[in-house]
């Protein structure tokens, strides 16, 4: 991993320095200098992390994640990193428990990994709902997919959501046998950005209902946790400047979703309602929801006064 990942940052930054251990110096490109002082570890540490820092901005990250991000790469090199960290299981190192805000977001002690080999029955029943869910084995590495087998989160398949840093911030349960109480959730805000950390901020992304949902949809997808947007994701879409997005709720929450396009709109973001019918994106897969989308026509300001003309929501 380490000779692949060297070799991809430097087709980004340029060449390296061994300095110490496994950190490499680079010529930073955020600071002009005449030494290189960005320095990047290559090897994961024992938080799982590739901590990375220019000596000279104070510009520094946890993951090689974020420091593509702000370098802005090529999918082609987004698409080299994650087969890189997806063959190291990158996801098994992620942090189980993280304090956002006032809420400390946990893991179920119980958690284990379905990428991890096991002959337990359960895990094999686990796989087996998400793979009538249509949840390939490469989404179960890159979207980190768990389950439990005791505890409060018993025959649940854990599906967790970390921030731009690869932190925590939230995570969702849903049983893969047939019970009575399907969904179990953290009783902690919902006031974050669902899969923050795969998200290109540079692309159109696609506001969603569920996690199941996201990775159906596979481009750039952002759940919800719910029905309703929340400020964070607001504040984020505005603040990284996104040209457009697609929002793909279900007709119960066609209100919501016409106040945020609003929202979005006055900030001059193009904003594409998808009317979905009687399905979601998960029970749709893939390529419906793909001509669907393609065939969804921008939100004017027009047809936003018909719909409040029409009674749909309160002017």
């Amino acid at each position: 991993m380490e000779d692949r990942l060297l070799t991809l940052l430097e087709s980004v930054i340029g060449v390296s320095k061994k300095t110490s251990g496994n950190n490499y110096a680079f010529y930073s490109p955020f600071a002009e200098h005449y030494k290189p002082k960005l320095e990047i570890n290559i090897e994961l540490n024992a938080e799982g992390n590739n901590p990375w820092h220019c000596w000279i901005s104070d510009e520094k990250g946890k993951t090689i994640n974020s420091l593509f991000r702000k370098l802005k790469v090529s999918k082609d090199v987004w698409d080299e990193h994650n087969s890189i960290f997806s063959k190291k299981y990158k996801f098994q190192n992620l942090p189980i428990n993280e304090k956002i805000g006032n809420n400390l977001v946990a893991l179920p002690p119980e958690y284990q990994p379905l990428w991890k080999p096991s002959s337990s029955v359960i895990r094999k029943h686990a796989l087996r709902y998400l793979d009538q869910r249509g949840v390939s084995a490469s989404d179960i590495i890159k979207y980190s997919i768990g389950y439990c087998e005791d505890g409060d989160y018993k025959h649940k398949i854990i599906v967790p959501s970390y921030d731009f840093n690869g932190r925590l911030n939230y995570f969702v349960g849903r049983s893969f046998y047939d019970t009575a109480y399907k969904h179990k959730n953290p009783t902690v805000s919902k006031d974050v950005v669902g899969f923050d950390m795969l998200v290109n901020w540079d692309l159109p992304i696609v506001i969603c209902e569920g996690v199941y949902d996201a990775i159906a949809i596979r481009m750039n997808a952002i759940p919800l946790f719910g029905k309703s947007p929340q400020s964070e994701l607001q504040k984020k879409i505005i603040g990284k400047g996104v040209k457009k997005i697609y929002i793909a709720l279900d007709s119960d929450a066609f209100t919501n979703a016409l106040r945020f396009a609003q929202n979005l709109m006055n900030e001059g973001v193009s904003v594409h309602i998808i009317e979905l019918k009687d399905s979601d994106p998960s029970e749709m897969g893939f390529d419906d929801f793909y001509k669907l989308m393609k065939n969804t026509k921008e939100l004017t300001l027009t047809k936003l006064m018909e719909y409040k003309l029409m009674g749909v929501w309160e002017i």
